[in-house]
């Protein structure tokens, strides 16, 4: 107690943190969106014919992504969303860094008519501590 009375900053700040870090795990627990490993979402790409959609930004995509992703930044998803038509009737996984904006790509989607989507959890940081390919060409 007395710690909280002599650091209220430090306390309100933790409050906030903790609070959105609830809120977004709360979202994600209600969300329609299937939530994948990394694992899962390699037994999907062994068995089904998966678009892999990168929604990173640019030189983050650069740095490393799954093989033949394809890479519309969250930003302009909206925008580009025609170029994904042609695969509305296939598997999307949506892949940002750690599964949030990536998340909210797929909620986009759903919304637009792409009824068969799901989000990489963790993100490219799961894959990548999996130990699972990346490339950078």
């Amino acid at each position: 107690m007395e710690f909280a009375a002599n650091n209220l900053m430090l306390v309100a700040a933790l409050a906030v943190i903790a609070t959105l870090i609830i809120k977004t795990e709360i979202g994600l627990k209600l969300s329609n969106i299937p939530q994948l490993n990394a694992n899962e979402a390699v037994r999907l790409m062994n068995g089904d014919d998966v678009v892999i959609l990168d929604v990173r930004e640019g030189s983050e995509y650069n740095s490393g992504h799954i093989r033949d992703s394809i890479h519309i930044p969250m930003s302009a998803l909206v925008k580009r969303l025609t170029e994904l038509d042609k695969h509305k009737n296939k598997h999307i996984l949506a892949v940002c860094r750690s599964g949030s904006r990536s998340n909210s790509a797929c909620r986009t989607l759903s919304k637009q008519g792409f009824e068969n989507v799901s989000n990489l959890a963790g993100g490219i940081m799961s894959w990548s501590n999996a130990n699972l390919p990346v490339t950078k060409k």
